[in-house]
């Protein structure tokens, strides 16, 4: 009988640690596009199949989540179309630390190359052209 209350005590416990947080978090949505270089479609859809366990380990500890990226032909052009959302508190902070991460540094050599910035977002020397979100509903 000791034993049954003991196990009902410690799986009591157990299930009450792993409740669920609920804190408030202020998330910001953020979606951007891009063109993609027909001859390195196979390349960056391979990539990305593929994706380097440490990149993502980055994009989790810099506060990104629900990252998708979607891939559109229009015309004879290819367009990438980015959405995450940000659930951190310093956004800038976030990207300075995963800009200076070495692993995604290379990523980001692998990656760029197959992008194909649109004119004025490749006048900044930039890649993705940040969107003006129009519409969300949870």
């Amino acid at each position: 009988m000791k034993r049954y209350i003991l196990l009902v005590f410690f799986v009591g416990v157990f299930f009450a640690g792993c409740k669920e947080k609920t804190a408030s978090v202020d998330v910001k949505r953020f979606g951007s596009v891009t063109g993609l270089k027909p001859d390195k479609l196979d390349y960056y859809k391979k990539l990305h199949a593929n994706a380097w366990p440490s990149v993502l380990k980055k994009i989790k500890e810099c506060n990104i989540r629900n990252y998708s990226i979607y891939l559109q032909k229009i015309g004879d052009a290819y367009y990438l179309f980015s959405y995450f959302e940000y659930a951190g508190s310093d956004f800038d902070a976030d990207m300075k630390k995963m800009a200076d991460d070495p692993d995604t540094q290379k990523w980001w050599k692998e990656t760029d190359p197959c992008q194909q910035p649109l004119p004025e977002t490749a006048a900044k020397k930039q890649i993705w052209t940040n969107m003006e979100e129009v519409f969300h509903t949870d």
